[in-house]
């Protein structure tokens, strides 16, 4: 991990918003992957909802 995201995780913990370097990578990769799986599921409700339409005026 580069040395800047340890200070900064460094930090977030001096700072008492987080417990430990464990919580603060534990939160990232928990929002990073509702960010993600969100964005996904959003794509692909849009697809469905795009398709459902065409059959529609089709």
């Amino acid at each position: 991990m580069p040395d800047l995201y340890v200070r900064a995780i460094d930090e977030l913990v001096k700072e008492e918003r987080y417990s430990s370097r464990s919580e603060v990578i534990r939160v990232a990769v928990r929002e990073l992957l509702k960010r993600e799986l969100w964005r996904e599921t959003l794509l692909t409700d849009e697809v469905e909802v795009g398709e459902l339409e065409a059959v529609e005026v089709g």
